[in-house]
């Protein structure tokens, strides 16, 4: 084992917990814990978003796809910075101004029950369901990357490395709620671009300077495969998926409700598309430069594709430093954990227990309700993870395009068309999530549409749902709220 970067690795936990300790003497309500008391300043929610979206499958994920399928893949990243623009200037900005206009909603389930008026509770018992299903399996695979890397690194037995990185996560999530998720993921933000960036210079350095430091299989190989090849119309709609998912990601959509002030939206988002252009472009540099390095195969210290960053690591850094570097593949790993255990932490207490078993809970029983639950969440996503057999990248875009075919068009439309109801609402989350669950078992068969993400039916078909159902029957109460939040939205504007 090796001690330098256990010791890193040491210190970077501890400074995590140390964390969740400081903001747990600080959280009074279920506000606090679940939304930071709506007070993020701009850098923080900007990285927060950030590190809450691209999480492991940065470091591991993209830069193995481009190892293993040349530059045509580097489109995700490409679709990828799309998608943080579209979110950022099309939902951030309203979402935050409706969710508090709007009964100082907490969470998403919680904001379409009042956008919609519905005193049925339909709508925030389904958009819950959804919710808990998808991040259940999202947390898994994040769980999964830790554990791949902590079991790596310092040679121990899976499941135990997999129950160590939940106890750590756990640890200051339980502890320290929103706040402490969102200031650790400024951390872990940085941690991430830094070590992209560090990897990839250090590579470039041995590989195209004097090149004496560059191995035997790096001297003949073929060209890495070219940004365009391979991609077919259906390829490139696929991948547009990672740009229209981005509106129905709850984790990254929380960070807009939780922004300070609406004025913070501008400066937020011009933070979180440079954050996300150098950690995206860093990224593919290091599956590119991999590609070289180890002669576009694997072997020699590659055993795994989604791994060429961390052996690239272990190669070029002093161990010390190397230590720090992967603890930001970690970092990457935590930020996006602790951001949708609380969602789901909030899903159960808020908009379960409080909105449809216990109205007049207090705010001490919903925060203790909301740290339980993460525990309890946390604990199955673990035991599911015990067996690995699937791709960072493929569980992560699986549970994204959940998200996005489902919670997609209902967020969008709800913030700009006054005619949606809240039947098109319940159609939208419907067809969207059973589409991504129907589709996915389908691809691979005969029939090549079905390999397209499924992110990509699932949004079109909810869509079409969503204006169908509420062509059918119009909703007076559902278009007066509407009104109510454009008449607060034109007042903070002035």
């Amino acid at each position: 084992m090796n001690l330098p970067v256990l010791l890193s690795f040491g210190l970077y936990l501890l400074l995590m917990l140390g964390i969740g300790i400081y903001f747990y003497r600080i959280t009074h309500n279920l506000s606090d814990y679940i939304l930071g008391g709506r007070g993020l300043p701009p850098s923080v929610a900007a990285l927060s978003a950030g590190a809450s979206d691209l999480s492991g499958w940065a470091l591991m994920g993209l830069p193995g796809a481009i190892f293993s399928g040349g530059l045509s893949q580097a489109w995700i990243a490409v679709w990828t910075l799309v998608g943080v623009y579209l979110n950022w200037t099309l939902v951030a900005e309203r979402l935050r101004v409706f969710t508090e206009a709007a009964g100082n909603a907490l969470t998403v389930p919680d904001y379409l029950e009042a956008r919609f008026e519905d005193r049925s509770r339909v709508l925030r018992t389904l958009s819950s369901v959804v919710m808990l299903v998808f991040f259940t399996f999202y947390v898994s695979a994040g769980l999964v990357g830790g554990a791949v890397l902590f079991e790596g690194l310092f040679d121990i037995d899976y499941r135990v490395a997999l129950w160590l990185g939940a106890l750590v996560i756990v640890g200051y999530t339980f502890l320290g709620g929103f706040l402490a998720a969102s200031w650790t993921d400024l951390i872990q933000g940085l941690m991430m671009a830094a070590s992209l960036c560090a990897v990839a210079a250090m590579t470039a350095v041995a590989l195209f300077g004097d090149g004496a430091a560059a191995p035997a299989a790096a001297q003949d190989v073929a060209p890495i495969g070219g940004l365009m090849e391979g991609v077919t119309f259906l390829g490139m709609l696929s991948l547009a998926g990672w740009a229209i998912g981005y509106c129905g990601q709850p984790h990254v959509v929380v960070r807009f409700m939780a922004v300070r002030k609406r004025e913070d939206i501008k400066v937020s988002r011009r933070i979180a598309l440079l954050w996300s252009a150098i950690t995206m472009a860093a990224a593919v540099s290091v599956g590119v430069l991999g590609y070289y390095w180890f002669g576009g195969e694997l072997g020699g210290g590659l055993t795994d594709s989604e791994r060429v960053f961390i052996s690239l690591s272990q190669i070029m850094l002093n161990p010390w430093v190397a230590g720090f570097i992967l603890a930001g593949v970690l970092a990457a790993i935590m930020s996006t954990v602790d951001s949708q255990l609380l969602v789901c932490s909030s899903a159960i207490a808020e908009d379960i227990y409080r909105g449809l078993i216990r109205p007049q809970a207090t705010q001490k029983e919903l925060v203790w309700l909301s740290r339980a639950s993460v525990i309890g969440i946390a604990l199955l996503a673990t035991v599911m993870g015990s067996e690995r057999d699937s791709s960072i990248l493929g569980l992560v875009s699986y549970a994204w395009g959940g998200f996005g075919a489902a919670f997609g068009p209902v967020i969008l439309l709800s913030l700009f068309w006054r005619g949606m109801t809240r039947n098109g609402a319940i159609a939208g989350l419907l067809v969207g999530a059973l589409t991504v669950a129907i589709w996915k078992p389908l691809s691979g068969g005969p029939l090549e549409i079905f390999d397209m993400f499924e992110v990509v039916p699932g949004f079109l078909f909810a869509l079409i749902a969503v204006v169908i159902v509420s062509r059918m029957h119009a909703e007076s109460a559902a278009s007066a709220c509407f009104d109510r939040l454009m008449k607060h939205w034109r007042r903070e504007a002035t």
